[in-house]
Order: structure tokens, then sequence, then C-alpha cells
């Protein structure tokens, strides 16, 4: 569902601090459960005399507010209450109890395309959603080719979403979304869809929004993208608020509340609540298949590429090898393979240097390098109709998963450094999966374990 509303008004009665885009008080929603159908009747016929019901309390006196500008996370064990308080913020559920203010245009993704009407295309859907946020003609029209390009769903466009893949709804649907400007986005595990391509092309407009000022609060059942993309998380457990704070700090509470035994977790939410924690722990990755070779995968062409402006230089080739000089994109971890690209100057430029830098599915810059320390290190002049190749040779040391490389360019304009050229999300690689793996996180530290055990009479014995 992609909902889109302008800002709520604000009570006389309770003001809101002009720096806050969300603010949630006492906030509440029972649900009524009959074990019956036709106990609903009964119930609307002797009213409060008697409950055939039994109260279900997703959510119970949750409070907090969330600046203008704050990206915030949710996290919490399935049946904690998320999907509900976004419903609630977002304004699709009524609260039973509590209130909520907002100030700022929302929008609002929660079951992704589950509020398009079936029997219209793309195109009209498209058009309904944006005419209900308030959007005129004019304003859907000179939108929507920003729309339909990032959903890149082709001639579909003008079929009947009932024809649609789920990955295609899910396409149109975050484009929506996502191109009405909001000022309040509300995700509800929307970034954990679609093809590892497109989330990456996802992550990379959330990050535009985010920089452009919005408020974002979404709930998800990745740690780290939470702590990737976060500024602070809430930790729900049991439809209560138990704790926010840092990201990461938050996300080790909600891991260790997940994995302790069923006959600890009272006593854990008690020292989460008293704010006493210790030994927070990660789940260890389990053992995967055996690791293959490197080869390379002609789909894995990254979706969000972004282009700098040339200023007399052009890149273009940008791939990896390896040492061997076979094309690869699907790396082994432990392996050594080179990076690199073709730069055309059709301009003479000065003290030019080049760049590299990975970065993981959400974003955060691993690493790279750039050829010299500074730019007055840099080549001191290059002349017009030249092409330089470019190549960087590095370890992969990275855990299995998708990651992103840029290119770039450098020399002085003037008296200014700047960009001659640069392109972000240039190249995609794979790290393949790694049989009975035990490093943890992104990046293998190569860490090499020492068990000890300590017998009765303080003898040491290694194992």
């Amino acid at each position: 569902m992609v909902v889109l509303r302008g800002s709520k008004k604000l009570e006389k009665d309770s003001p809101m601090s002009s720096d806050i885009a969300i603010r949630v008080a006492g906030l509440s929603k029972c649900y009524h459960i009959y074990q019956e159908p036709h106990h609903r009747l009964l119930q609307m016929i002797v009213g409060k005399n008697k409950k055939y019901f039994k109260e279900f309390w997703a959510l119970k006196d949750v409070t907090f507010s969330i600046k203008k500008g704050e990206t915030v996370g949710i996290v919490g064990r399935n049946g904690s209450g998320k999907s509900t308080l976004l419903q609630l913020v977002s304004g699709t559920l009524n609260p039973t109890t509590g209130e909520i203010k907002t100030q700022g245009r929302i929008a609002a993704l929660l079951e992704l395309g589950s509020g398009f009407n079936p029997e219209f295309t793309g195109r009209e859907n498209v058009y309904l959603y944006a005419a209900v946020l308030g959007y005129s003609q004019a304003e859907i029209e000179k939108n929507f080719p920003a729309i339909e390009a990032f959903a890149d769903i082709g001639p579909f466009i003008d079929q009947p979403t009932k024809t649609y893949s789920s990955g295609m709804v899910i396409r149109l649907a975050f484009s929506v979304a996502i191109h009405v400007e909001p000022e309040i986005l509300i995700i509800d595990e929307a970034l954990s869809v679609g093809d590892e391509l497109f989330q990456r092309k996802c992550f990379s407009k959330i990050e535009q929004i985010k920089q452009s000022g919005a408020t974002i609060l979404f709930v998800s059942h990745s740690g780290s993208t939470v702590v990737d993309l976060c500024d602070r998380a809430i930790l729900l457990d049991n439809g209560e608020m138990l704790t926010s704070g840092t990201p990461k700090n938050i996300v080790g509470l909600y891991q260790k509340l997940l994995y302790a035994p069923p006959a600890s977790k009272a006593e854990i939410r008690t020292e989460i609540r008293s704010g006493i924690t210790t030994n927070l722990t990660d789940p260890k990755n389990e053992s995967i298949s055996k690791l293959p070779q490197s080869f390379y995968d002609k789909n894995l062409i990254p979706q969000s590429t972004i282009n700098y402006e040339t200023k007399g230089a052009k890149i273009r080739n940008p791939g990896i090898f390896s040492l061997s000089g076979s094309q690869v994109n699907c790396l082994q971890r432990g392996a050594r393979y080179i990076y690199s690209y073709d730069v055309d100057f059709h301009e003479t430029s000065n003290h030019v240097t080049f760049g590299m830098l990975i970065k993981t599915n959400t974003g955060i810059e691993l690493g790279g390098a750039t050829s010299q320390s500074s730019i007055l290190k840099g080549i001191d002049q290059i002349t017009a109709n030249q092409t330089i190749r470019v190549a960087y040779e590095f370890d992969c040391n990275l855990n299995p998963g998708l990651y992103f490389l840029n290119a770039g360019v450098k020399g002085l304009v003037g008296e200014e450094e700047t960009y001659l050229h640069r392109i972000l999300d240039a190249a995609a690689f794979r790290v393949l999966p790694i049989s009975e793996n035990k490093a943890t996180g992104l990046i293998d530290f190569k860490c090499t374990p020492k068990i000890e055990i300590l017998s009765h009479k303080n003898k040491v014995s290694n194992l």
C-alpha cells in the first residue's frame, strides 16, 4: 500500500515544536478478537453489558518524537507492533488511545502495491495516486517520466496491473512514493524486496531523499541496514517501546533479545528497560555452499549509476578483471583482482589524479584509493585527445554480498580542484558464498581464534 497525504492539522491546545516532524504520545492500539463470527453480531446487540471478545493490544503506551531531517529505524521481533505503529503514523489506522501529530507531506510505503486498482494500467494508477496527493495534471505530467524511468517496467506501464509480476508491482509502487517529494517518508520493510540491483537503486534514491532534509521512519529486520542508514533506532517488543538510542546499540539489544532462550526474555526485557545490559551478541553466520570460481555474470549491471557532468574528460569501460585478464564480477573472497577504466581527455587537463571507491548495497563507503595523495602530485598535464587507462589491484577481503564501485578523475580547473568526470555505481560485483564461513560483518579481518580450557587445577591445555 502506498499512502500519500498532506500534513495533519495540529490542534491549537497541543502545540508542536517547529523542528519536530513526528510526535507520538501515549499511543495504544487494541484489537477485538472474536472466537466465532456470530459473536460480532451479539456484541453489537448487547453493547457494553457483556464482552464476546478478547482484547489484543498491538501497541501499549508508546511515546517518542522525531526531528525534521532525522532518519529513525524501528526494530523488534515479529508481532512486536512495528507495522501497526507505521500504519497509525501514516493515518491508515486510528489509535485506541493517545495522539499522533505530524508536520509535512507524508509518503508511506506499507504493503507495496496493495493499493493499486488491478483493472487500471500502471500509468493510470500513477496518475490516481498523484491526484490523491493533490498534484495538478501539469505536475503529474512533469513527474511521470522520472517515475516511469525509475520503475523500468517497459511497455507494461500501459497494461493493467493485474498482469504484473510481484516485482513489477513493487517497482512501480516504490517509484510513485519516492517521486512525490515527501517531507516524511515511512517505509515498512520495502527495502528488502525486489532483486539486489533494484535494492541498490532504491537505497541510492533514499539517500538523495535523506540529503534533501526529509524525515524517514522505517521498519527493517536487517540490523546492518538500520546501522547504515539511521541516526537513531527504536526497539519495540510485545507492543511496548523498550528503549531508543544509537542504531548500533539498539540493534545489539534487539539481537540479544531475539536470540535469547525463552526463559531469559523477561529478564532481558527488564534489563533493557532499566538500561542495564551486558554481553550483547550477534547471530553467527551459518555454513553455506561450497565456494565456486570467479566468473562473469552479464546480468549483474548497476541500475543506480549516476554520471557527473564532464569537464574535459570522460570515463568509460569500467570493469573488474582477474590477474590473468578475464573479466569477472562474481569474486572469491581472499583473491586479488584488477579494477580498471579508461579516461578520454577531450581538453588539456592539469594536475590530474584518479580514484576508485567500494561501497555496500546501502551506500556505505568501505574503502578505495586515489592515484596520488594530493592534487599537486598528480600528472602535471594531459593533453587533449589522449586516453589513459587506470588500473587498481585490490584484495577482495569482503564477505559474501553485493558491492558497488565508483570511478573518478580530478584535475585543476582554474585554481579549483574538481571532478573532471565521476561515475557513481559504475560497476557492481558479488562476493560468492563461502563454505563454513566463520567471519562476521562486511570485511574478513583474518581473525584467528585461540581457545583454551583452564583445568580445575589451574593448568592450561590447548584445544
